[in-house]
């Protein structure tokens, strides 16, 4: 035997109903309002909205790099891709940053333990090294429970290839001057196969 479904009775225009009990309205959804406001939220989140602390220790705002495109990179001292990418990454920030390039550095220590120095000895490898300033952060987690908001935020906005973790050092995304980021590269891409989609920006 089939079970009996019990229906509410709609109440006669005589019976007032609690207002405690009453039914929210439903929302009048015009064309395609939800659609569009979900999209404008999504559009809203910028790097803007984190801070960071720089390789000094102070509190950042990322508001700082509005109206600029922005390379955002996870770097490490010991990697074998260290020297090519610090020495490519400078000769593009010295090409385009009169243009409005900015060039974020984190060092991260979650790949094989190949950034263990403290922000001071990092800040003076790249200097003496590379003859490099790029705006260095102290160092941080990209991957985990504790990686840090912005890259949480980096991560969600361009996943990555079969997984959206970060995978090694020298994984790049690159943000147009609205603080959006609009594409990703892999920790082998180097930075002089970047420089077209940063012109297009700039």
């Amino acid at each position: 035997m089939l079970p009996i479904l019990c229906l509410p009775t709609i109440p006669s225009c005589g019976c007032r109903r609690n207002k405690r009990d009453a039914a929210p309205p439903l929302p009048i959804i015009q064309g395609n309002t939800t659609k569009d406001s979900l999209r404008k939220e999504m559009s809203d989140k910028t790097i803007y909205q984190f801070t960071a602390k720089d390789s000094d220790g102070k509190e950042v705002s990322l508001e700082k790099y509005k109206g600029d495109v922005v390379l955002i990179v996870n770097v490490a001292s010991k990697c074998g891709l260290t020297n090519s990418n610090y020495t490519q990454l400078k000769e593009v920030l010295e090409k385009f940053q009169d243009k409005g390039l900015r060039i974020a550095a984190f060092p991260c220590n979650q790949f094989g333990g190949q950034e263990p120095a403290c922000e001071v000895d990092i800040k003076n490898f790249v200097n003496d090294k590379f003859h490099f300033e790029p705006d260095l952060y102290s160092k941080i987690n990209v991957n985990g429970d504790n990686a840090h908001p912005l890259y949480k935020f980096l991560k969600k906005e361009q996943g990555g290839t079969l997984f959206d973790a970060i995978k090694w050092n020298f994984t790049k995304f690159l943000v147009d001057r609205e603080g959006h980021p609009i594409k990703r590269y892999g920790p082998t891409t180097e930075p002089k196969d970047i420089v077209k989609d940063i012109e297009k920006l700039l």
